[in-house]
């Protein structure tokens, strides 16, 4: 298959495009990075030559095989060859086809890494459920964190409370990297108690803006006194102070007195950001 360049066919459009303007334009950046929209509506819907006469905008509509353009994008990977952005609009828009052919992918072992997270992408934006329990047992083994665990959190997030239950079913076999990521998700939907024991126990661990926002999210009273003995230590920065002060207000609490940070980085930076 070929892998045509459209970034680099982008490229010469605009420079051609700039030659013929230079007088007009004066050599106004501002000018021409505003007619830059209009510009790339043209390049994608003028007759190319370098596509045989057709437009970059509908180059990929001519093919409706989900297998063919899916192997095509992973090609454009193995040729580090940027991949089009018509090409995935495409593979989306044939959409029960391509899910089916992207879930494929995301078992290939021989795939290029970009592929697999492009796949991700694209079933997400699919709205596809199915590699639910696949995104779960990924984060679950998770050691470190890594860009395509996040991704798969994104899906997750995105499947909304339907991921709930299996998320739980996997926390006492997740790293505790994996139980963070996890609770990123389920922080969103309080009332099991499983969830607020976990954000308990990481605010004890690490007492940080992160986990304390997490608990507000939750909204149990519960968590107060914890909030307020951590907003008290000696040691806690600027930032965790407001985060923890403001989940604990939003619990219920009542207000914390004032504290001096003089000397705390953050603290010393807002300021002087303000000033």
């Amino acid at each position: 298959m070929n892998c045509v360049n459209f970034d680099e066919a982008f490229e010469r459009y605009v420079r051609e495009w700039m030659q013929k303007n230079s007088a007009r334009l004066g050599g106004n950046a501002e000018r021409m990075e505003a007619e830059m929209p209009e510009v790339y509506l043209r390049f994608l819907n003028e007759p190319a030559p370098w596509l045989d006469g057709q437009t970059p905008a509908l180059y990929f509509t001519a093919y409706d095989d989900a297998d063919l353009l899916v192997r095509w994008m992973v090609e454009y990977f193995q040729k580090k060859v940027p991949v089009p952005d018509q090409l995935l609009e495409r593979i989306v828009d044939l959409g029960a086809p391509s899910e089916a052919r992207l879930l494929q992918l995301l078992d290939d072992a021989q795939a290029p890494y970009d592929a697999v997270l492009t796949a991700i992408t694209l079933l997400r934006e699919l709205g596809s459920e199915q590699p639910m329990q696949r995104y779960v047992d990924l984060i679950a083994g998770c050691p470190v964190p890594h860009e395509q665990a996040d991704m798969c959190a994104e899906s997750l997030q995105a499947m909304g409370e339907k991921a709930v239950g299996p998320i739980l079913q996997a926390l006492d076999r997740a790293t505790p990297v994996a139980q963070e990521v996890f609770l990123d998700i389920l922080c969103n939907y309080p009332g099991d108690e499983r969830i607020y024991q976990l954000a308990m126990r990481k605010f004890s661990e690490r007492p940080c803006a992160l986990f304390a926002s997490m608990l507000g999210k939750l909204g149990d009273a519960r968590a107060i006194p914890a909030l307020r003995e951590a907003a008290a230590a000696p040691g806690v920065n600027y930032l965790d102070y407001v985060e923890i002060r403001n989940a604990g207000e939003e619990l219920g609490g009542d207000p914390l007195p004032e504290r001096d940070f003089e000397g705390d980085p953050y603290y010393e930076a807002l300021k002087q950001a303000q000033d």
